[in-house]
């Protein structure tokens, strides 16, 4: 089954008839996200994860939305570690709301709770939170997973209006990173935006001033800072390449 949302597996509706009696045991293990190279970022995100991440913009149809880069090819996620725990101080919030995630009607009025039952914490077994109590009530573990939900949609509305508006300004240009190994193989990591330097300081007084009382140029600024971290992502690369044992040879 392909994947939905990156890495949603099959995100169900949480309901007191199907979910009667489900735990979720929470650990450390972030396999789940083997397989994506990049995920969304909240612009409230942006300071923290500057430090750590490349921070980008990708476009999904008509609409940008920030992404931190987790790897160069596809498929890798160089922030995990051999045994997946998570090799970076701050975690996105993308990650973190795993493997529970809002899902809307088709126009965005109602929104339900939903959850990744190929989750392999989620189980039958008591293993720690309950989802309903015996009276078939949610329990007070899924109210904060609720109250999280419920931020982070609101982060993500707050997030779309300040892309709308780099957007708008056509700051955003199309920008590719390249990685050489050391036994020198050719990556390119596309499809990507990132915001011009130069179309940003042309911005008119009245626009800058707009951008800041916003707080939208130090997320501008931060963006710019934290492609540095593209260098990071090279050294994971390269160090996870050392680490691989040699190849047999054929005989």
């Amino acid at each position: 089954m392909a994947k939905q949302l990156l890495i949603y597996e099959s995100a169900v509706p949480v309901s007191a008839a199907r979910h009667a009696g489900v735990c979720v045991e929470p650990n450390e293990s972030y396999a789940f996200s083997a397989g994506v190279n990049a995920v969304p970022l909240m612009a409230v995100e942006f300071l923290r994860a500057s430090a750590e991440y490349a921070i980008v913009f990708v476009a999904a149809g008509d609409q940008v939305m920030p992404a931190v880069v987790l790897g160069v090819r596809n498929e890798q996620n160089l922030y995990l570690s051999p045994d997946a725990q998570w090799k970076a101080d701050y975690i996105p919030a993308f990650i973190r709301r795993y493997p529970f995630v809002f899902s809307s009607n088709a126009d965005s009025t109602t929104l339900t709770l939903c959850i990744d039952e190929t989750h392999p914490d989620v189980n039958r077994e008591g293993r720690n939170s309950a989802l309903f109590g015996d009276d078939g009530k949610p329990t007070p573990y899924v109210e904060k997973v609720l109250e999280f939900l419920k931020e982070y949609q609101a982060h993500f509305e707050r997030t779309r209006v300040f892309c709308r508006r780099i957007k708008e300004l056509g700051l955003l240009e199309p920008m590719q990173a390249n990685v050489t190994t050391p036994k020198d193989e050719k990556l390119t990591l596309s499809g990507f935006l990132a915001v011009r330097r130069d179309k940003l300081r042309a911005l008119d007084g009245e626009t800058l001033q707009q951008l800041a009382k916003n707080d939208e140029l130090e997320l501008l600024y931060l963006h710019l800072a934290s492609m540095r971290n593209f260098n990071a992502v090279k050294d994971r690369l390269i160090s996870t390449l050392a680490e691989q044992p040699p190849a047999e040879a054929a005989v």
